[in-house]
């Protein structure tokens, strides 16, 4: 496949095997990877534009850095919901999850219909997946009714307890992005905060306080007002 070969010359053009060591510092999973920089795979993502077969086969190709750039030049209203569970299944690095999250899941119509699915799947980056999207819904989403944000409190509450590093993180990454969409969501986020922090358990007790001293903070409390 030409398109997919090219992709790939573009790809290895941009390796940086010397950087891997320093992003496995960050928990990136370097196996296969080639240490592209996100600049330079944007560069490359709106080089080949959008194109869905080509999404794919960089998909499949397995390489981590391919898999960013699959998920900037895959056509969202195309993906179905069989393969945004394949991708999902297939994240095995946070920032592959999270940069998927926030460019082809993001702006598919299946996007709300996934955070729940994924929220209860016992897989550490499949869960990882729903809190990631929630979390860039709250800020991208400027039609979601301040009802639907409120109702998926209860995702965040009921994974709360979930001790997996990558999990908690998105949990509580989804838990302040929805306080800091509107006073309404401020009030919701807080008071779900704060019976999260009844939960008692370690990761619980670090997701509250986490989210609780940002969403009460003078900063984000003015910037809400205006």
């Amino acid at each position: 496949m030409t398109r997919l070969s090219d992709a790939l010359a573009l790809l290895q053009r941009g390796a940086r095997p010397a950087e891997l060591a320093g992003m496995a510092r960050f928990g990136i999973a370097i196996e296969q990877r080639l240490g592209l920089s996100m600049p330079a795979m944007r560069r490359i993502a709106k080089t080949l534009g959008h194109d869905h077969a080509l999404a794919l086969a960089l998909w499949d190709t397995g390489i981590p850095d391919a898999r960013i750039v699959a998920g900037m030049v895959a056509e969202p209203a195309r993906l179905t919901s069989r393969q945004m569970d394949a991708w999902a299944e297939g994240f095995r690095s946070w920032d592959v999850c999270d940069q998927v999250c926030g460019s082809a899941f993001l702006s598919s119509p299946l996007a709300w219909r996934k955070v729940p699915e994924w929220a209860t799947h016992p897989g550490e980056f499949v869960r990882r997946a729903a809190f990631s999207l929630l979390a860039t819904l709250a800020v991208h989403d400027k039609e979601a009714s301040d009802e639907r944000f409120t109702a998926a409190l209860s995702l965040i509450e009921a994974a709360a307890g979930d001790e997996r590093n990558y999990v908690r993180k998105a949990v509580n990454w989804a838990l302040r992005n929805i306080g800091k969409r509107s006073p309404t969501l401020n009030t919701a986020a807080i008071a779900a905060a704060k019976r999260i922090q009844q939960q008692g358990s370690r990761s619980a007790r670090w997701i509250a306080a986490d989210a609780l001293r940002e969403l009460t903070s003078q900063a984000v409390l003015t910037r809400l007002q205006h």
